[in-house]
Protein backbone atom coordinates (compact mmCIF):
# COMPACT_ATOMS: atom_id res chain seq x y z
CA UNK A 1 0.00 0.00 0.00
CA UNK A 2 1.33 3.34 -0.66
CA UNK A 3 0.88 6.76 2.12
CA UNK A 4 -0.21 9.09 -0.72
CA UNK A 5 -0.87 9.59 -3.76
CA UNK A 6 0.34 13.23 -5.15
CA UNK A 7 -2.21 13.43 -8.25
CA UNK A 8 -1.97 16.20 -10.54
CA UNK A 9 -4.78 17.00 -12.81
CA UNK A 10 -7.93 16.03 -11.30
CA UNK A 11 -10.13 15.01 -14.30
CA UNK A 12 -11.51 12.25 -15.70
CA UNK A 13 -8.38 9.72 -15.90
CA UNK A 14 -6.53 10.93 -12.79
CA UNK A 15 -9.88 10.84 -10.46
CA UNK A 16 -10.66 7.37 -12.08
CA UNK A 17 -7.17 6.48 -11.42
CA UNK A 18 -7.26 7.70 -7.58
CA UNK A 19 -10.79 6.00 -6.80
CA UNK A 20 -9.29 3.05 -8.42
CA UNK A 21 -6.32 3.39 -6.12
CA UNK A 22 -8.96 3.97 -2.60
CA UNK A 23 -11.15 0.95 -4.29
CA UNK A 24 -8.33 -1.44 -4.34
CA UNK A 25 -7.08 -0.42 -0.62
CA UNK A 26 -3.93 0.54 -2.26
CA UNK A 27 -3.26 4.47 -0.70
CA UNK A 28 -4.23 6.24 2.33
CA UNK A 29 -4.27 9.53 1.63
CA UNK A 30 -4.99 11.23 -1.57
CA UNK A 31 -3.61 14.82 -2.16
CA UNK A 32 -4.84 16.26 -5.61
CA UNK A 33 -3.86 19.51 -7.64
CA UNK A 34 -5.41 21.10 -10.86
CA UNK A 35 -4.49 24.53 -13.03
CA UNK A 36 -8.40 25.19 -12.04
CA UNK A 37 -8.73 25.71 -8.12
CA UNK A 38 -12.89 24.88 -8.94
CA UNK A 39 -11.59 21.45 -10.57
CA UNK A 40 -8.96 20.50 -7.24
CA UNK A 41 -12.00 21.94 -5.02
CA UNK A 42 -14.93 19.78 -7.04
CA UNK A 43 -12.43 16.74 -6.29
CA UNK A 44 -12.20 16.94 -2.99
CA UNK A 45 -15.88 17.37 -2.81
CA UNK A 46 -16.74 14.20 -4.74
CA UNK A 47 -14.55 12.55 -2.72
CA UNK A 48 -12.06 11.86 -5.15
CA UNK A 49 -9.22 13.83 -3.42
CA UNK A 50 -8.64 13.78 0.34
CA UNK A 51 -6.87 17.11 0.30
CA UNK A 52 -6.80 19.95 -2.63
CA UNK A 53 -3.00 21.39 -2.75
CA UNK A 54 -2.81 24.89 -4.20
CA UNK A 55 0.38 23.77 -6.20
CA UNK A 56 1.89 20.46 -7.94
CA UNK A 57 4.68 20.82 -5.85
CA UNK A 58 2.74 20.88 -2.82
CA UNK A 59 0.65 17.61 -3.97
CA UNK A 60 3.85 15.47 -4.78
CA UNK A 61 5.56 16.54 -1.31
CA UNK A 62 5.56 13.79 1.06
CA UNK A 63 3.66 11.61 -1.83
CA UNK A 64 5.44 7.98 -2.34
CA UNK A 65 3.62 7.69 -5.59
CA UNK A 66 2.62 10.55 -8.20
CA UNK A 67 0.27 10.25 -11.22
CA UNK A 68 0.81 13.02 -14.24
CA UNK A 69 -2.94 13.38 -15.89
CA UNK A 70 -2.42 16.62 -17.75
CA UNK A 71 -1.91 17.38 -21.01
CA UNK A 72 0.75 16.25 -22.98
CA UNK A 73 1.84 19.75 -24.02
CA UNK A 74 2.04 20.08 -20.09
CA UNK A 75 4.21 17.44 -19.48
CA UNK A 76 7.50 19.48 -18.85
CA UNK A 77 6.18 22.59 -16.96
CA UNK A 78 4.68 19.90 -14.87
CA UNK A 79 7.70 17.82 -14.36
CA UNK A 80 9.73 20.76 -13.58
CA UNK A 81 7.53 21.88 -10.82
CA UNK A 82 7.07 18.96 -8.94
CA UNK A 83 10.89 18.02 -9.72
CA UNK A 84 12.08 19.42 -6.02
CA UNK A 85 9.20 17.53 -4.37
CA UNK A 86 10.25 13.60 -6.05
CA UNK A 87 12.60 11.38 -3.76
CA UNK A 88 14.59 8.42 -4.90
CA UNK A 89 11.54 6.47 -3.31
CA UNK A 90 8.74 8.03 -5.57
CA UNK A 91 7.23 6.17 -8.42
CA UNK A 92 6.10 8.83 -10.85
CA UNK A 93 3.70 7.89 -13.71
CA UNK A 94 1.86 9.38 -16.54
CA UNK A 95 -1.23 8.93 -18.81
CA UNK A 96 -0.26 10.70 -21.71
CA UNK A 97 -1.30 8.70 -24.99
CA UNK A 98 1.85 9.81 -26.74
CA UNK A 99 5.26 8.42 -25.16
CA UNK A 100 8.45 10.00 -26.83
CA UNK A 101 7.66 13.08 -26.33
CA UNK A 102 6.64 12.69 -22.82
CA UNK A 103 9.68 11.06 -21.99
CA UNK A 104 12.05 13.74 -23.39
CA UNK A 105 10.11 16.05 -21.07
CA UNK A 106 10.67 14.06 -18.08
CA UNK A 107 14.21 13.76 -18.74
CA UNK A 108 14.34 17.35 -19.05
CA UNK A 109 11.67 18.20 -15.74
CA UNK A 110 12.88 15.73 -13.74
CA UNK A 111 16.50 15.84 -14.84
CA UNK A 112 18.09 13.89 -11.48
CA UNK A 113 14.93 12.15 -10.88
CA UNK A 114 14.54 11.17 -14.25
CA UNK A 115 15.11 7.18 -12.84
CA UNK A 116 11.95 7.56 -10.82
CA UNK A 117 9.65 8.07 -13.86
CA UNK A 118 7.47 5.19 -15.72
CA UNK A 119 5.85 6.33 -18.74
CA UNK A 120 2.23 4.61 -19.18
CA UNK A 121 -0.44 5.11 -21.36
CA UNK A 122 -3.87 3.20 -19.79
CA UNK A 123 -5.78 2.60 -23.33
CA UNK A 124 -9.19 3.67 -21.31
CA UNK A 125 -11.39 6.56 -21.30
CA UNK A 126 -15.36 8.05 -21.97
CA UNK A 127 -17.20 9.85 -24.20
CA UNK A 128 -17.11 12.73 -21.69
CA UNK A 129 -14.61 14.18 -19.54
CA UNK A 130 -14.28 15.77 -16.47
CA UNK A 131 -13.81 14.58 -12.81
CA UNK A 132 -17.90 14.08 -12.49
CA UNK A 133 -17.44 11.02 -14.85
CA UNK A 134 -13.98 9.64 -12.56
CA UNK A 135 -14.83 6.47 -12.21
CA UNK A 136 -12.80 3.42 -10.18
CA UNK A 137 -13.62 0.96 -12.81
CA UNK A 138 -12.69 3.12 -15.43
CA UNK A 139 -9.24 0.70 -16.17
CA UNK A 140 -11.06 -2.62 -15.02
CA UNK A 141 -10.08 -4.84 -17.89
CA UNK A 142 -8.34 -2.44 -20.06
CA UNK A 143 -4.40 -2.54 -21.25
CA UNK A 144 -2.33 0.15 -19.75
CA UNK A 145 1.48 0.28 -21.82
CA UNK A 146 4.38 0.67 -19.88
CA UNK A 147 7.23 2.42 -21.91
CA UNK A 148 9.97 2.42 -19.70
CA UNK A 149 13.60 3.18 -20.66
CA UNK A 150 17.19 2.15 -20.19
CA UNK A 151 17.63 4.29 -17.08
CA UNK A 152 14.33 3.43 -15.42
CA UNK A 153 14.65 2.01 -11.92
CA UNK A 154 13.35 -1.51 -12.24
CA UNK A 155 12.32 -1.20 -8.71
CA UNK A 156 9.72 1.04 -10.21
CA UNK A 157 9.01 -0.48 -13.48
CA UNK A 158 7.71 -3.57 -11.35
CA UNK A 159 6.00 -1.27 -8.88
CA UNK A 160 4.04 0.15 -11.91
CA UNK A 161 2.79 -2.83 -13.11
CA UNK A 162 1.95 -3.82 -9.44
CA UNK A 163 -0.47 -0.88 -9.31
CA UNK A 164 -1.75 -0.97 -12.61
CA UNK A 165 -2.45 -5.14 -12.49
CA UNK A 166 -3.88 -4.18 -8.91
CA UNK A 167 -6.75 -2.08 -10.16
CA UNK A 168 -7.84 -4.49 -13.07
CA UNK A 169 -5.85 -3.70 -16.15
CA UNK A 170 -3.58 -5.72 -18.02
CA UNK A 171 -0.15 -4.27 -18.58
CA UNK A 172 1.88 -4.38 -21.55
CA UNK A 173 5.76 -3.27 -21.82
CA UNK A 174 7.08 -1.96 -24.95
CA UNK A 175 9.81 0.76 -25.88
CA UNK A 176 8.25 4.03 -26.60
CA UNK A 177 9.42 3.98 -30.47
CA UNK A 178 6.82 0.78 -30.75
CA UNK A 179 4.34 2.39 -28.75
CA UNK A 180 4.23 5.88 -30.51
CA UNK A 181 4.43 3.87 -34.16
CA UNK A 182 1.80 1.54 -33.18
CA UNK A 183 -0.91 4.01 -31.85
CA UNK A 184 -0.03 6.61 -34.49
CA UNK A 185 -1.85 3.43 -37.10
CA UNK A 186 -4.85 2.60 -34.88
CA UNK A 187 -5.67 6.25 -33.11
CA UNK A 188 -3.84 8.58 -33.81
CA UNK A 189 -3.97 8.90 -37.72
CA UNK A 190 -8.23 7.37 -37.68
CA UNK A 191 -8.99 10.80 -35.54
CA UNK A 192 -7.11 12.82 -37.96
CA UNK A 193 -9.60 11.30 -41.18
CA UNK A 194 -12.39 11.71 -39.06
CA UNK A 195 -11.56 15.23 -37.75
CA UNK A 196 -10.86 15.86 -42.17
CA UNK A 197 -13.60 14.12 -43.47
CA UNK A 198 -16.00 16.30 -41.08
CA UNK A 199 -14.72 19.53 -41.92
CA UNK A 200 -15.18 18.45 -45.66
CA UNK A 201 -18.63 17.34 -45.15
CA UNK A 202 -19.42 20.80 -43.25
CA UNK A 203 -17.41 22.77 -45.92
CA UNK A 204 -19.63 22.33 -48.85
CA UNK A 205 -22.61 24.19 -49.37
CA UNK A 206 -25.25 21.45 -49.16
CA UNK A 207 -23.30 19.68 -46.05
CA UNK A 208 -26.20 20.60 -43.70
CA UNK A 209 -28.44 19.11 -46.10
CA UNK A 210 -26.23 15.67 -45.60
CA UNK A 211 -25.48 15.71 -42.40
CA UNK A 212 -30.07 15.94 -41.89
CA UNK A 213 -30.25 12.45 -44.14
CA UNK A 214 -27.27 10.78 -42.47
CA UNK A 215 -27.37 7.37 -40.62
CA UNK A 216 -25.21 4.43 -39.00
CA UNK A 217 -22.45 4.56 -41.63
CA UNK A 218 -21.51 8.44 -40.73
CA UNK A 219 -22.44 8.02 -36.66
CA UNK A 220 -19.71 5.12 -36.66
CA UNK A 221 -17.39 6.75 -38.63
CA UNK A 222 -17.38 10.27 -37.59
CA UNK A 223 -17.71 9.65 -33.80
CA UNK A 224 -14.04 10.24 -32.63
CA UNK A 225 -14.44 13.14 -34.58
CA UNK A 226 -16.14 14.57 -31.35
CA UNK A 227 -13.39 14.01 -29.21
CA UNK A 228 -11.65 17.16 -27.39
CA UNK A 229 -9.78 19.31 -29.52
CA UNK A 230 -6.99 20.46 -27.67
CA UNK A 231 -5.87 17.08 -26.31
CA UNK A 232 -5.75 16.14 -29.77
CA UNK A 233 -3.89 18.65 -31.25
CA UNK A 234 -1.39 18.05 -28.95
CA UNK A 235 -1.60 14.10 -29.47
CA UNK A 236 -1.30 15.05 -33.40
CA UNK A 237 2.05 17.13 -33.00
CA UNK A 238 3.60 15.71 -30.49
CA UNK A 239 3.31 12.40 -32.68
CA UNK A 240 3.61 13.92 -35.89
CA UNK A 241 6.54 12.20 -37.54
CA UNK A 242 5.05 8.76 -37.04
CA UNK A 243 1.18 10.16 -38.01
CA UNK A 244 1.95 11.44 -41.04
CA UNK A 245 3.75 8.53 -42.19
CA UNK A 246 0.68 6.69 -41.69
CA UNK A 247 -1.23 9.60 -43.31
CA UNK A 248 0.98 8.66 -46.30
CA UNK A 249 0.14 5.32 -46.39
CA UNK A 250 -3.49 5.70 -46.25
CA UNK A 251 -3.57 8.48 -49.01
CA UNK A 252 -1.41 5.54 -51.27
CA UNK A 253 -4.37 3.43 -50.52
CA UNK A 254 -6.79 6.18 -51.08
CA UNK A 255 -5.06 6.77 -54.59
CA UNK A 256 -5.51 2.90 -55.19
CA UNK A 257 -9.18 2.72 -54.96
CA UNK A 258 -10.12 6.31 -56.58
CA UNK A 259 -7.85 4.63 -59.60
CA UNK A 260 -10.14 1.45 -60.14
CA UNK A 261 -13.01 3.69 -59.82
CA UNK A 262 -11.88 6.33 -62.46
CA UNK A 263 -11.41 2.89 -64.68
CA UNK A 264 -14.00 1.22 -64.15
CA UNK A 265 -12.16 -1.58 -62.82
CA UNK A 266 -15.17 -3.85 -61.05
CA UNK A 267 -12.98 -6.59 -60.69
CA UNK A 268 -10.31 -4.84 -58.98
CA UNK A 269 -12.68 -2.74 -56.88
CA UNK A 270 -14.30 -5.76 -55.60
CA UNK A 271 -10.90 -7.41 -54.84
CA UNK A 272 -9.29 -4.26 -53.26
CA UNK A 273 -13.02 -3.75 -51.06
CA UNK A 274 -13.19 -7.51 -50.37
CA UNK A 275 -9.42 -7.59 -48.78
CA UNK A 276 -10.56 -4.52 -46.32
CA UNK A 277 -13.56 -6.31 -45.18
CA UNK A 278 -11.51 -9.69 -44.70
CA UNK A 279 -8.71 -8.42 -42.73
CA UNK A 280 -11.71 -6.29 -40.86
CA UNK A 281 -14.50 -9.31 -40.30
CA UNK A 282 -11.12 -10.99 -38.39
CA UNK A 283 -9.99 -9.12 -36.54
CA UNK A 284 -10.73 -9.33 -32.59
CA UNK A 285 -10.96 -6.41 -30.22
CA UNK A 286 -9.35 -6.52 -26.85
CA UNK A 287 -11.34 -4.82 -24.32
CA UNK A 288 -9.88 -1.66 -24.67
CA UNK A 289 -10.32 -0.83 -28.14
CA UNK A 290 -13.61 0.68 -27.23
CA UNK A 291 -11.74 2.75 -25.33
CA UNK A 292 -9.07 4.44 -27.59
CA UNK A 293 -11.10 7.08 -28.97
CA UNK A 294 -11.48 9.58 -25.47
CA UNK A 295 -8.46 8.85 -23.79
CA UNK A 296 -7.73 11.89 -21.41
CA UNK A 297 -4.12 12.89 -21.84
Amino acid sequence: MFEQLGLIGCGLMGGSFALALKRAKLVKRVVGYSKSPSTTERARQLGVIDVAAPSALLAVSGADIVLLAVPVAASEATFKAIRHGISADTLVMDVGSTKGDVIEAARNGLQKQFASFVPAHPIAGKEVSGIEHAEASLFTGRQVVLTPVKTTLRSNVQRASQVWSGIGANVVTMTHEEHDAAFAAVSHLPHLLAFAYTNALIGQPQGDRFLSLAGPGFRDFSRIAASDPVMWRDVLLANREQVLQQSQAFRKALEDLETLMTAGDLQGLEQSIAAASKARAAWKPNSSTDALAQQDS
